[in-house]
């Protein structure tokens, strides 16, 4: 707001889906125009649209959904902005709620975009502004770079005054300029490398670098850290809470490498420690530095082992390599820390959960059209329901990415004579569903495809997706019919069911088990989430006369609401339970009942 955003969108992504959140309540009231895009490119295209327009805009993903966006993301880097462009990566390190722990530092050289890297809230506000006037100033994306750590962070934030930016523009037309045909992008090219020669300018002498001096007691001033983000904050908790005398680097416009000043800096340094989480990035500039130069300095990080090359940072891990590299003892100072590890709680779909009883449903039918466990593939997707990889259901047995599940599926009953089920989401099959389901179609595949849908972006915290009309987001929007896509895209077999009737959804699962060619079953139901808690809510129990703890309601539908007690009997934690009913329709005996 203080930069005099005008644009903002996004696919939201863990850790980057509150960003999204916060601008769907206030961008109608700040002159904002906010979207949440079908998918991460599409975020990416609105976003530089805008940007190419003369605005200024922000678009937002985690580090993931940049990959999606990638194809989108080179071009414009070519083309360049005419108003300030944003594009905030959130990597994941440790991959707390990711596929992969990619660090998009890496996209930033592959592009050709400069790359910002925060360490607290404070710097983000502030290299979020800094971010917008260069990216004016050279006509190019600026791309900042927050991590888990760093992205969950809260502190205090000294705020500046707000700009309101322009609602509307005229787009001046530029032959050549936004179109990346060859002819053009030849030149575009040659464009981007002589920005990127100013931009080394700005990297050395960018006030987001900068060196700091910490005086202690046991070590020598020839030692050197350079660090970059969440590390930076590791690094200043050690040096402050230990006496180690110390120069250290703090990199926040890491990409143009600023190679003067990191010159300037290794000059008196006989050993640096470079501190960087995922890719050794820096640590390889360091080095490249180093030998081209002919100085003979020690460097210790990720290529020589002394730091780990995967996961994120703490502080324990980085003070274990200062007291191997710097043969140090800090016996004394080190408060004695009890190993106490928490107990592990896996993540598991909600009492109640519609996905839940799609997923018992599925299962019953492949067991009553007397299909063996091992001749049935399930093709799983991102979301929610990627969950089903877990006992008792063991339904995920090929997930990598967002909306390969149809693609995946599609592969395999090619190559082999098992039935191929395929999972996806209502917002994942928007994202990047239907093409593949095209695909499928277009190639005479025989696969059943199950959209699961909850109305709902559940995973992420309960963003809206095409399927769901909005109002009240800032946005009156229409919704965009599942089953209309489906058919219109030639599925032979397409039928709507609600999943908490199992016996209903069972049936239509086993007819579409049964049809040739690629079925589409929409299985749909409300989120539990949605469902607001009312005051008589229906609350289940189990008569125990009438149990005869055969266990199928713990063990194969498996809700968390039902527990087994140390005598053995099977009940229904009354806290938990949210009323769904389906394991009424689970158990055998009848012996669930509404508690009275």
């Amino acid at each position: 707001l203080e930069s005099g955003v005008s644009f903002a969108s996004t696919y939201p992504g863990t850790p980057s889906s509150e960003i999204g959140d916060i601008l769907a309540k206030i961008a109608r009231r700040a002159g904002i125009y906010f979207e949440f895009s079908v998918n991460e490119k599409v975020a990416l295209e609105v976003s530089a649209a805008a940007a190419a327009a003369g605005l200024r805009s922000f678009v937002f993903m985690k580090h993931v959904g940049l990959n999606v966006a990638a194809d989108a993301l080179m071009s414009t880097v070519y083309t360049g902005v005419r108003g300030g462009m944003i594009v905030l990566s959130a990597d994941d390190p440790s991959m707390h709620s990711s596929q992969n722990e990619q660090d998009n530092r890496m996209m930033g050289q592959f592009s050709g975009i400069p790359v910002l890297e925060p360490s607290n809230p404070q710097e983000i506000k502030d290299f979020m502004k800094y971010g917008f006037q260069i990216s004016e100033q050279f006509g190019i994306p600026v791309l900042l770079r927050t991590t888990t750590r760093v992205s969950h962070m809260r502190a205090i934030v000294q705020l500046e005054q707000i700009e309101i930016g322009k609602k509307e523009i005229f787009f001046q037309k530029e032959e050549t300029r936004f179109n990346v045909a060859p002819s053009n992008a030849r030149i575009l090219r040659q464009l981007l490398v002589e920005k990127h020669r100013r931009l080394e300018n700005e990297a050395d002498t960018s006030p987001l670098n900068r060196m700091i001096h910490h005086s202690g007691s046991k070590t020598d001033s020839k030692i050197g850290i350079i660090a970059s983000g969440a590390s930076y904050n590791y690094i200043m908790d050690i040096i402050n809470d230990y006496p180690i005398e110390v120069h250290v680097l703090k990199l926040g416009l890491s990409y143009p490498f600023p190679r003067n000043l990191v010159k300037k800096f290794l000059q008196d340094i006989d050993r640096v420690i470079v501190v960087e989480e995922v890719e050794p990035i820096i640590e390889k500039e360091v080095l490249a530095l180093l030998g081209q130069i002919g100085w003979n300095k020690k460097v210790y990080g990720k290529i020589d082992g002394t730091l780990p090359r995967i996961y994120e940072y703490h502080p324990d891990i980085l003070l274990e390599a200062f007291i191997q590299i710097f043969n140090l003892d800090f016996s004394k100072e080190r408060e004695i820390k009890l190993d106490v590890s928490p107990p592990l709680r896996p993540p598991v779909l909600c009492p109640g959960c519609p996905h839940r009883a799609t997923i018992y449903a599925i299962k019953k039918a492949v067991k009553k059209l007397k299909i063996k466990d091992q001749d049935v593939i399930y093709s799983n997707d991102i979301g929610c329901y990627t969950l089903a990889m877990q006992p008792p259901y063991h339904m995920a047995d090929y997930c990598i990415c967002m909306g390969s599940s149809i693609g995946i599926a599609s592969g395999l009953n090619k190559v082999t004579k098992q039935r191929v089920i395929s999972l996806i989401g209502d917002s994942t099959f928007f994202h990047s569903g239907l093409p593949p389901l095209i695909n499928a179609i277009h190639q005479k595949t025989n696969i059943m495809v199950v959209i699961l849908d909850n109305r709902i972006t559940a995973m992420t915290g309960g963003q809206p997706n095409p399927s769901i009309p909005i109002n009240g987001w800032g946005n009156e929007t229409p919704a965009v019919s599942i089953e209309q896509l489906v058919k219109a895209a030639g599925a032979g077999y397409v039928q709507v069911v609600d999943p908490t009737n199992i016996k209903e959804a069972t049936k239509v699962f086993q007819e579409g088990l049964l049809y040739q060619g690629v079925s589409v079953i929409i299985s749909r139901s409300p989120c539990i989430m949605l469902k607001q808690k009312e005051e008589g809510k229906l609350v289940y129990r189990i008569r125990q006369e009438k149990c005869n703890r055969c266990q199928i309601c713990l063990k194969k539908f498996n809700c968390p609401a039902i527990f087994k007690k140390e005598d053995g009997s099977i009940n229904i934690n009354p806290l938990l339970c949210t009323g769904c009913g389906v394991c009424v329709q689970v158990c055998p005996l009848g012996a669930i009942e509404v508690s009275q």
